[in-house]
């Protein structure tokens, strides 16, 4: 007799890459231990493992989460009629996927890039991606200005975690106003 899947487990798993996050920003990847993480947690370090063997299968999953949702992004936008609306709808789209663990992901790929290398060293399909994505938005055939702002327009939205470090502000308004200056990159 099979048992019904935890209906917890989704938003479990997200918040403890949320609290990883946390926890590898502030104490360093290699100065936290998955105990800590189930402590912040309140959770047993068994439940902790039911989700994640390691540190690095939480990085893993955080950058294979990435790729896929770039990737069905990629895959959604190749099926729309191109449009001033499709770049839009895309930046918006990407803004979630780019800042779904707020500027604490950010702070982490910037503060741990070695680890990040290291657990994901061929970074070539990512790459790949965020061509298919620049080429639906500004094909070859379009000028250098326009496809150059496209491709400001989605990297405003992840450099916003790097060049937003010592504004005083609260990170929901530093993503929002990313948001904005990525809309107004996009072009027409």
């Amino acid at each position: 007799m099979s048992t019904p899947a935890d209906p917890e487990a989704p938003r479990t798993r997200d918040r403890i890459l949320d609290v990883a996050l946390e926890l590898f920003t502030e104490n360093g990847y290699d100065g936290t231990s998955m105990r800590e993480i189930a402590e912040r947690l309140s959770i047993t370090k068994p439940a902790l493992y039911y989700h994640f063997d390691s540190k690095e299968d939480i990085v893993r999953t955080l950058l294979a989460d990435i790729e896929q949702q770039t990737t069905e992004l990629v895959a959604w936008a190749r099926e729309q009629p191109f449009s001033t609306e499709l770049r839009v709808e895309v930046l918006a789209r990407w803004s979630e996927i780019m800042q779904a663990h707020g500027l604490t992901a950010f702070r982490f790929f910037v503060a741990n890039r070695r680890i990040v290398l290291e657990l994901s060293p061929d970074r070539s399909g990512m790459h790949t991606i965020m061509g298919e994505l620049y080429e639906i938005l500004a094909p070859a055939t379009a000028s250098v200005t326009e496809q150059l702002r496209v491709r400001l327009a989605l990297m405003t939205v992840n450099m916003a975690g790097m060049v937003g470090a010592g504004i005083d502000a609260p990170d929901e308004e530093i993503l929002a106003s990313a948001r904005l200056v990525a809309s107004e990159l996009m072009p027409d």
